[in-house]
């Protein structure tokens, strides 16, 4: 199989697995992940939903992400968040030793079409508001991943907020295509 078309399978694979499909399970060819050693900010953990973490008026509950194919660039992060306070704030990005860039996006289907973009002045959590980030709606993702974290590992991410500043979550890993563990 030519490179170009090995990247448009790991591609499409990588779509589908945002979009909280099992397609990437099938369309994964034989290659094995990357070898983390003993540098990486991977820690192995066994699959639980990630801690809850407060910081200022926000609470964050259940975080999570999922393993991404082979060489993908690209992958998803989720959590419940709510504003337990008064004044708005907004989820506005973020950081992971993993990953490059830590944006906000949101996907959606418009007339059978899938789109995603991400949210230039991040998402908005209004007081007493809880959203949440999942599969096919509102996530985190992690843009041009120098590591490819694997089923049962725990990442941190840094989620940077306009108000309450920053908070560290845990996400365990769950397996290609999974939806919330």
């Amino acid at each position: 199989m030519s490179k170009t078309i090995k990247r448009l399978v790991i591609a499409a694979a990588t779509v589908a697995a945002l979009a909280g499909t099992a397609f990437a399970a099938i369309t994964i060819m034989h290659h094995q992940g990357m070898n983390h050693g003993d540098h990486s900010p991977i820690q192995h953990a066994s699959m639980k939903m990630g801690e809850t973490v407060k910081v200022g008026d926000i609470e964050l509950k259940g975080a999570w992400t999922r393993q991404t194919p082979p060489n993908a660039r690209v992958g998803g992060g989720y959590v419940t968040i709510t504003n337990t306070g008064e004044p708005a704030d907004r989820l506005i990005g973020g950081s992971a030793e993993f990953a490059g860039r830590v944006e906000v996006h949101e996907m959606s289907v418009t007339d059978g079409v899938m789109k995603m973009a991400e949210l230039k002045n991040g998402l908005t959590i209004e007081p007493g508001q809880t959203v949440q980030l999942k599969p096919g709606s509102f996530h985190i993702m992690f843009m041009a991943m120098k590591e490819t974290p694997k089923e049962g590992d725990t990442v941190s991410v840094t989620l940077t907020f306009a108000n309450a500043g920053d908070a560290v979550v845990k996400m365990p890993e769950a397996a290609i295509g999974a939806g919330a563990p």
